[in-house]
């Protein structure tokens, strides 16, 4: 692809806080995507689960369509006619007993910071400015300055100081630690049911059914952040439903715009939600009818599509095939559903270089913490396109 002028103007222009593949897209159906040269590439990252129901799916477009030609948004000074469906669709598809809609994924970790932290003082009844979260090393649960605050990555923190106080980190998986981590104070336990920023991080069996039981027994609520791993990535609807429990509360976000719009939500029982009054927090985006219209359909196509199965049965074909490949570079893969990594030996030098041949063979992936390759198509994937694409990670991972 000759260079598009996009790519000088943003180099100019723009902030210099991403290390994009050198592609520019300008046109995407279902898990395929164009550059302007008509070239076309399988996007096997969904931006980072965003596009579960695909790039441009009509259903959703509709939806879109539909509702920005009749009202787009209202500010929650007032009510509008979607906002409550969208609610109910997304309380009955989760079982939670109340919802409260944001736009980013951040938005909706920092709406659940604040439910739990006021939760422990008006309900659990912890001493006023001792509230205290457990969170998990190598967590990622946004961007904002208290979320990096309690990071573990160096580069998150570096020159944003100073921090929010009141977390507390445990090595991630450590049944121990985790345990020694709790006290009268703690009012939850934060924690991705897999870590896809840290490099397809996937817990010990058991790891989640314990923290539910450390819960219980400190009166803590189990917050599960499904904003990546969530709405069928990982060959169930949430993530936590692996593991054959409930949290207490969930943040979700990226698919449940469909791809087309920022929508997120934080998602509890009854008596977190309840500690909200008029004034104590909000958005002037968050529920707007566009977005509900948008995240209505998105949720429809998940469910109509069967997606978390298809996730499911996909992803068993791609771990399958990846295993199969006889390669020297890589040292593990690792995944559940369609959220797969391929990690490469540090020797070997970085996952980029792989990405890098990949997409000149048509396939878009994007390397996470230097060493591992994310793979994480469209949840509409079919066998024969797993297929297609497996040709080519062999090809670059066989060298």
């Amino acid at each position: 692809m000759s260079q598009h002028p996009s790519m000088a103007l943003n180099e100019m222009y723009g902030a210099h806080n991403y290390h994009p593949l050198p592609i520019v897209l300008c046109k995407g159906q279902g898990v395929w995507v164009e550059d302007p040269d008509g070239n076309r590439y399988m996007d096997m990252l969904s931006s980072y689960s965003a596009l579960n129901q695909g790039h441009c799916h009509p259903r959703i477009l509709a939806a879109m369509v539909e509702q920005a030609e009749r009202l787009t948004l209202t500010s929650r000074a007032f009510h509008n006619d979607k906002l409550g469906f969208f609610l109910e669709k997304l309380c009955r598809l989760s079982g939670f007993d109340k919802a409260l809609p944001m736009n980013s994924g951040a938005e909706a970790v920092e709406t659940g910071i604040k439910a739990v932290r006021k939760w422990g003082y008006k309900v659990k009844g912890v001493p006023e400015g001792k509230a205290e979260i457990i969170v998990c090393s190598d967590n990622f649960h946004g961007r904002t300055t208290t979320i990096v605050g309690f990071s573990t990555e160096a580069q998150y923190q570096d020159g944003f100081g100073p921090f929010t106080p009141g977390f507390k980190v445990v090595p991630y998986g450590d049944f121990a630690a985790l345990e020694a981590a709790f006290n009268e104070n703690t009012v939850a336990f934060l924690v991705e049911p897999i870590q896809g920023e840290a490099g397809i991080h996937i817990p010990p069996a058991g790891y989640l059914r314990h923290a539910r039981a450390l819960c219980d027994r400190y009166n803590a609520l189990l917050f599960c952040d499904e904003i990546q791993t969530g709405l069928g990535r990982t060959g169930k609807m949430f993530c936590f439903e692996w593991d054959g429990i409930r949290p207490d509360c969930v943040s979700i976000g990226k698919a449940l715009g469909g791809g087309f719009y920022p929508v997120s939500a934080f998602l509890a029982r009854a008596d977190v939600m309840g500690v909200f009054h008029p004034g104590d927090h909000g958005s002037t985006f968050g529920g707007n009818p566009l977005a509900a219209s948008i995240a209505i359909a998105s949720l429809d196509v998940l469910v109509d599509e069967d997606l978390a199965n298809r996730s499911e049965r996909m992803g068993r074909l791609f771990m399958d095939g990846l295993h199969a490949i006889q390669s020297p570079y890589v040292l593990e893969i690792r995944g559940k559903g369609l959220l797969i990594g391929v990690e490469i030996k540090a020797e070997c030098g970085p996952a980029r270089p792989f990405c890098e041949k990949l997409m000149t063979l048509g396939v878009l992936a994007k390397e996470t913490h230097h060493q591992v390759i994310r793979f994480a198509p469209p949840l509409t994937i079919t066998e024969d396109e797993v297929k297609w694409a497996l040709e080519r990670v062999a090809q670059v991972l066989r060298g």
